[in-house]
């Protein structure tokens, strides 16, 4: 078997994909050792360390990790973006005769790398102004279920009141007439040549993920959560329709913020919000034939990403 590129590790959020990451890191020490390439649209963001649960200083101190902590919140990053500075850091890392360990669940990132991206015209800000204002009459969800009509596959993906990404992909279809798969199935012909095998942790049980997911939103909360958002607040010239402050939990604290809600509901909603977004990620990885499945909840759970990672034809 050839030597892979790199190799993914993938999963819902919560479902130990840092840890057993670090593990097989620390494992392929003696064949040259590994670096950790984030695949998460929150970590690449300043300043956003307990909402992200974005890895500790001596986690990130045991293995090079890139692509966290690239970026002011004020900006956005995007799939392309990702998939050009990945594909650096992969030759980059590779040169080093280090493994590239591709580790996240932002699944249209890893999309972007392994497939390629089309080149989807840029936005047109008269288009995007009568979206938004069909928004403020309709709602969200109401223009979740026009994009559903035309363009099925991206909608499936996407919660209701994703207005960033449902907006993006109705500016694409009315700016051209194509549904963004279409141009997301297109930008598959050229695509790059990885060999890139991918290790999905995904749990049998899903209140073992609902009990983490909780467990962790408890935590955060605990570690100081509110005060972080308050920080980012303060600062005056962010606002929640950024994509950063659009990431889970810190899009729920936000608007609790804003409308007088205790910590508890924040908290309540956080987890909801959270629970939904890993039951998109495991729909997204179940569209994926090609990926090797761990039982995240098993108790075996982290020797089997090991033991994968070895034998997926680099250490041979």
């Amino acid at each position: 078997m050839s030597s892979p590129d790199a190799i993914a590790i993938v999963g819902p959020t919560a479902s130990g994909k840092t840890a057993a990451a670090l593990a097989l890191a620390q494992t392929l020490q003696p064949q040259g050792g590994a670096e950790i390439i984030s695949v998460d649209s929150a970590l690449v963001y300043r300043g956003m360390d307990i909402g992200t649960a974005k890895p500790s200083r001596e986690e990130l101190a045991a293995v090079p990790h890139h692509l966290i902590d690239t970026l002011d919140p004020l900006h956005s990053y995007s799939a392309a973006e990702f998939a050009k500075d990945a594909t650096r850091l992969i030759r980059d890392i590779r040169a080093r005769g280090k493994t590239p360990l591709l580790v996240g669940g932002t699944m249209l990132y890893l999309k972007a790398l392994l497939e390629g991206l089309n080149d989807i015209p840029a936005a047109d800000p008269q288009v995007r102004a009568q979206i938004h204002q069909q928004a403020e009459q309709l709602g969200w969800p109401a223009l979740h279920a026009q994009l559903a009509q035309v363009d099925p596959q991206t909608a499936a993906r996407l919660a209701p009141g994703d207005s960033q990404r449902i907006g993006r992909a109705l500016e694409v279809w009315t700016a051209t007439g194509q549904t963004l798969t279409s141009f997301h199935q297109s930008a598959k012909a050229h695509a790059p040549d990885w060999h890139i095998p991918v290790i999905s942790l995904e749990p049998q049980d899903r209140a073992w993920l609902h009990q983490r997911i909780a467990l962790r939103f408890e935590q955060m909360m605990a570690a100081g959560f509110m005060d972080e958002v308050k920080a980012l607040r303060a600062r005056g010239d962010l606002h929640p329709d950024l994509p950063s402050m659009r990431c889970v939990g810190y899009r729920q604290a936000w608007e609790g913020l804003d409308a007088g809600w205790t910590e508890a509901e924040i908290l309540e909603r956080g987890i909801f919000a959270t629970r939904q977004l890993a039951k998109r990620q495991i729909t997204w990885l179940r569209s994926m034939p090609g990926r090797r499945v761990v039982d995240a909840d098993g108790l075996d759970a982290m020797m089997q990403v090991i033991a994968l990672g070895r034998n997926l034809g680099s250490f041979n």
